[in-house]
């Protein structure tokens, strides 16, 4: 379906006197008299809906208005929840992290790539450990190894600031093993099989 604004101007709100309609199919039926246009509508049970006002003339569809509508809020839904699916969360290490609170926080990153979200892995460097950005290498190099059975490092780690961050995107599941498909296993049961004569 073409793409079309939230608010648009449905039937009686249409005030120009000609416009140039597409079909509830998507067909092109032409530039016709507005009027004529809604007695389509009216005759097909459909809503005549404006999709294009700043075309010359303005172009405007029969749809099933209400259903569209329904069917836009549906799609906006899913789109917010793959949009929350797709958020990057954070986790932070210290450059001098004890084994307890690496295990704790390499947990929460992998708790969060089950969940199927990227994360982004920050080391924070205070004072003077900036001046050895291999120790913060050493602990995402750590986190990479540990978490490589469910995810891997977007890219190599970058400095930004006192920081350094490395993401880390979720794999894919394999792929579950399937049995043959029915059809493929039947067909080459029929290539094998010698012919038989139609009978009459």
């Amino acid at each position: 379906m073409m793409n079309i604004a939230k608010e648009h101007k449905v039937n009686e709100q249409i005030r120009v006197r000609q416009i140039r309609l597409i079909g509830a199919e998507g067909e092109q039926v032409g530039i016709i008299d507005t009027r004529d246009a809604m007695n389509m509508a009216r005759e097909a049970g459909m809503d005549l809906v404006m999709v294009s006002p700043q075309a010359v003339p303005p172009v405007c569809r029969l749809l099933d208005y209400g259903r569209f509508r329904f069917e836009q809020q549906q799609n906006e839904k899913e789109n917010r929840k793959r949009a929350r699916a797709q958020e990057v969360k954070a986790i932070k290490f210290r450059v001098k992290i004890d084994a307890h609170d690496f295990n704790t926080k390499t947990g929460h990153v992998r708790r969060f790539l089950e969940e199927g979200h990227k994360v982004k892995v920050t080391i924070m460097f205070r004072g003077r450990e900036r001046t050895h950005p291999e120790l913060g290498e050493r602990i995402l190099v750590r986190v990479a190894e540990v978490l490589a059975d469910i995810g891997a490092p977007e890219g190599t780690p970058s400095m930004m600031g006192m920081d350094m961050n490395m993401i880390m995107t979720p794999k894919a599941p394999p792929a579950p093993k399937k049995d043959r498909p029915a059809d493929e296993v039947s067909a080459e049961v029929a290539a094998e099989a010698p012919a038989t004569p139609a009978t009459a």
